[in-house]
C-alpha cells in the first residue's frame, strides 16, 4: 500500500473577505420591466438560460448562455431578456468586495463566459440554490464555502484579484441619491430637495456626486427622465406631450430641448425611427 500526502500551507488556509448579501434566482417573465440600477456593492451574474443584453456606461453587450458578469459597485447598470428566450440567472449580491482586473485597473465591468467548465459551475449554483431554500443545520456555513470556491475557480479563469472595498471608494451617500432619482424622478425634484432627502449639504453634494458619477445631479436626474421616456416613445402611442409631463419634465419644449441634447434628435424623429425599424424587422422574419 502506498500513500500520497498532500499538505496545504497554513497561508492558504484564510477565507476569502466575502460577505453575502444576497443569492436571487430570476426568471425572466412578460411583464418584466428593465430599469437601471445601481449599487454600493459588488453583484456577480451568471446566465444559466436565454439571451439578451447587459447595458451600462452606454455599453451594451450580448448576453447568452452561461455567460458570467462581474459588476463592480456604484457602476449603473441593467439587463434585457431577449423575447423568446428569456434569459434566466443567478446573482450574487457581495458586501465590502470590489474586483480589479491586473490588466485594467479601471475595469467597471469583466465578462466571461464558463462554458467551457458549465457542469462545474452549475453544480456549485444549484448546491448554492438548495442550501438556501432547505435552509437546514449548518446551510450558512455551507454557503459561504461555496461561494468562496466559486470566486476561487473565477480568480483562477480570469487574470484579475479581489480587493475589500473602503468607505472612500464607495459612497452610499451618493448611492442613496442616485436610486432617490430613479423612485422619484417623475416628482418635482431639485438639488436642495435631493440634498434634503440625503440630509447632505446641497453644495457639497453637488461636488461630490459630480466627482463620483460624473455629472451633477440634476443632469443624472434628466438622463433618468429621458430613459423612461425612450421606453414610453418606443412602446406605448402617449401623445409627446403627456409623454413629457408623466416623466417629470416641466414643459414640453424643455424635455424636447433635454432630449435632443442628450439623443441628437428629438421625441418625434426617435419615436418615428424606432417604429420604422420595428417594422423593418416584423417583415425580415
Amino acid at each position: 500500500m502506498s500513500n500520497e500526502v498532500f499538505e496545504v500551507p497554513a497561508s492558504q488556509r484564510n477565507s476569502l473577505p466575502v460577505k453575502i448579501l444576497y443569492v436571487t434566482e430570476a426568471k425572466y417573465d412578460r411583464d418584466w420591466h428593465s430599469i437601471n440600477h445601481t449599487h454600493h456593492f459588488t453583484e456577480i451574474l451568471f446566465v444559466t438560460k436565454g439571451k439578451g443584453t447587459f447595458i451600462f456606461s452606454n455599453n451594451e453587450v450580448p448576453l447568452t448562455e452561461h455567460d458570467l458578469i462581474i459588476i463592480n459597485p456604484n457602476i449603473e447598470h441593467t439587463e434585457k431578456s431577449t423575447h423568446g428566450d428569456g434569459l434566466e440567472y443567478i446573482v450574487l449580491g457581495l458586501q465590502d468586495l470590489a474586483f480589479t482586473s491586473q490588466e485594467d485597473v479601471n475595469t467597471q465591468v469583466t465578462f466571461f463566459n464558463f462554458h467551457g467548465e458549465k457542469e462545474l459551475y452549475l453544480f456549485y449554483l444549484q448546491q448554492l440554490i438548495n442550501e438556501l431554500r432547505r435552509q437546514e443545520p449548518g446551510y450558512e456555513l455551507i454557503v459561504q464555502n461555496i461561494v468562496e470556491i466559486l470566486l476561487q475557480k473565477m480568480i483562477r479563469r480570469k487574470s484579475f484579484t479581489l480587493e475589500k472595498s473602503t468607505s472612500e471608494k464607495i459612497s452610499k451617500d451618493i448611492a442613496f441619491v442616485k436610486n432617490h432619482i430613479k423612485k422619484h424622478f417623475r416628482e418635482d425634484l431639485n438639488l436642495s430637495i435631493l440634498a434634503e432627502a440625503s440630509h447632505i449639504n446641497k453644495y457639497y453634494l453637488a461636488h461630490s456626486f459630480k466627482k463620483l458619477v460624473g455629472i451633477s445631479p440634476i443632469e443624472y436626474l434628466i438622463q433618468t427622465r429621458i430613459r423612461e421616456s425612450k421606453i414610453l416613445l418606443e412602446t406605448t402611442n402617449f401623445p409627446i406631450s403627456d409623454i413629457s409631463s408623466m416623466t417629470g419634465f416641466s414643459s414640453q419644449s424643455f424635455f424636447a430641448q433635454s432630449f435632443k441634447r442628450v439623443m441628437n434628435e428629438t421625441p418625434s424623429q426617435y419615436r418615428n425611427k424606432t417604429n420604422t425599424n420595428h417594422k423593418k424587422k416584423k417583415r425580415t422574419k
